[in-house]
């Protein structure tokens, strides 16, 4: 039966790219057709505003989007990803956005690309008057700035005094004071939004993280991948597709490279691999060596950085991970184990979905297993010695990421927000008052992080840090500090 749900996901996965790229193909046949001169552009035209009637809501929107950065990431690839599906939906996409490895995916998806300098202040003087000239030449609708510095960018360059309508993405785990009330957000969990809203938020929306679930599917071939790196076709593989930070990720790339160990110690077919790079290799390379030494051979693999990483999760057996990264696991049809900190780790199971769709793919403390290396040893230990098991919490995962977190459902309710923030601009006085305040308490935190740093105590992203989640999972209270100072 297991067998003959997995055919029926593939003919699903087939049938919904057929249709989301026909839709595409019809929007970007017409708009470009809408250029040529005399009857032709014009019967086009007519056909472009009926195709939007069907397939789109009937407003074409100019939207700027402005991610925080371009590294591969989950938030600046939710923000990517995004735009072009918006863009899909029959709308004009600028991106705006320092260097980096994600701007190829900007210019593969055909968005147009404005560049900023990726030395800058932030909040910066040079990018808000930047971003004042495009949205005067190019009559933006909306400015969506994705995460604080770019909302705060877009509100004092576009929203403040100009015509644009300002909309700000969060996919961080807490949502600072300082940014402008009045303007809609959206933000990543249900426990995040309620927070917001009860801090003061005008217009908070629910946005969970989107999965290109039509890219992203079971039917990705792994073979080349598992090949390529010598994993023999009895391994079970366990895949990490994460940044290699101190913040959020390192604790987790430790405890999987220890209970990769126990599982070898204990003589179990298992491997890990570990896609992504970033500061913390040194320390994640120092425990995979390791493990591997007292395994005599190698158990735990540095993959690197993975511009395109879905070879990987089409190669895994069970995919261990947090945030968008779990999510696209899942959309592979992989097992699942998330992993926070404080020794969390939670294998996903019907049982257990209710809570991660509550406070999102991540957590902090004891699970059902308890807490540190040996739960999620414990949660390895149930599901490899099962195919039958991997098949059937696989299967549940792909379906939950289909019903509630594919791109498409994402960007229409994207395209929603746009038209709600068209339709609700404040007055220029409400946005003066809004303006003055974010200003004094970002002032404020721009002092206090400048002590911090003095006195040697400063975190590098401190909305992600563990205090600031364990407040907003125990009391949904908000406000405070975060990355990109």
């Amino acid at each position: 039966m297991e067998q003959y749900k997995i055919i029926y996901l593939h003919f699903k996965s087939l049938s919904l790219k057929i249709d989301y790229y026909l839709n595409s193909w019809v929007f970007q046949t017409l708009s470009g057709l809408c250029r040529a001169k005399g009857p032709l552009g014009a019967l086009a035209g007519q056909a472009l505003e009926a195709a939007r009637s069907i397939f789109g809501n009937g407003a074409r929107m100019n939207v700027l989007v402005y991610p925080h950065s371009m590294e591969i990431g989950g938030s600046q690839l939710n923000a990517v990803q995004i735009a072009g599906a918006v863009r899909d939906r029959g709308h004009q996409v600028i991106v705006v956005s320092e260097r980096g490895p994600l701007v190829a995916r900007v210019a593969a998806l055909g968005l147009e690309h404005i560049e900023i300098p990726r030395d800058r202040a932030r909040p910066s003087p040079h990018v808000i008057r930047l971003l004042r000239d495009v949205v005067k030449r190019r009559a933006v609708d909306v400015v969506h700035g994705h995460e604080w510095p770019p909302i705060v960018e877009g509100f004092l360059g576009a929203g403040l005094l100009g015509n644009a309508a300002l909309v700000g993405t969060v996919m961080s785990m807490s949502v600072v004071s300082f940014l402008p009330r009045s303007s809609p957000l959206t933000v990543g969990t249900e426990m995040i939004r309620s927070a917001a809203t009860r801090a003061g938020y005008q217009s908070v929306t629910l946005l969970e993280p989107p999965v290109d679930t039509l890219a992203d599917n079971p039917s990705v071939d792994g073979y080349a991948f598992r090949i390529g790196h010598g994993i023999a076709p009895n391994d079970i593989l366990g895949v990490m597709v994460c940044r290699l930070v101190p913040d959020l990720k390192l604790e987790g790339l430790l405890s999987a490279c220890s209970a990769a160990g126990q599982m070898a110690f204990n003589g179990a077919p298992f491997r890990l691999m570990i896609i992504g790079d970033g500061p913390a290799k040194g320390q994640v390379v120092a425990r995979a060596n390791e493990v591997n030494v007292a395994a005599g051979r190698k158990i735990i693999e540095l993959a690197g950085e993975m511009p395109d990483p879905r070879p990987g999760y089409a190669a895994a057996d069970i995919v261990i991970g947090q945030g968008g990264s779990a999510l696209r696991g899942m959309a592979f049809g992989k097992p699942l184990i998330v992993i926070g900190e404080e020794g969390f780790s939670e294998l996903l199971t019907p049982e257990s979905a209710p809570t991660f769709l509550r406070q999102g793919w991540y957590g902090l403390g004891s699970g059902s297993r308890g807490a540190g290396v040996a739960a999620l040893h414990a949660a390895l230990e149930a599901t490899v010695p099962s195919s039958a098991y991997r098949r059937s919490l696989g299967l549940f995962g792909r379906t939950l990421v289909e019903e509630r977190f594919s791109l498409i459902n994402a960007a229409q309710k994207m395209e929603e927000t746009y038209l709600l923030a068209m339709r609700n601009k404040p007055s220029v006085g409400q946005r003066l008052i809004d303006g003055a305040r974010s200003v004094h308490l970002l002032t404020g935190y721009k002092l206090h992080r400048r002590f911090q740093r003095w006195i040697g105590t400063a975190s590098r992203d401190d909305s992600n840090a563990r205090g600031r989640i364990s407040t907003i999972l125990a009391s949904g209270q908000i406000g405070g500090t975060t990355r990109n100072s």
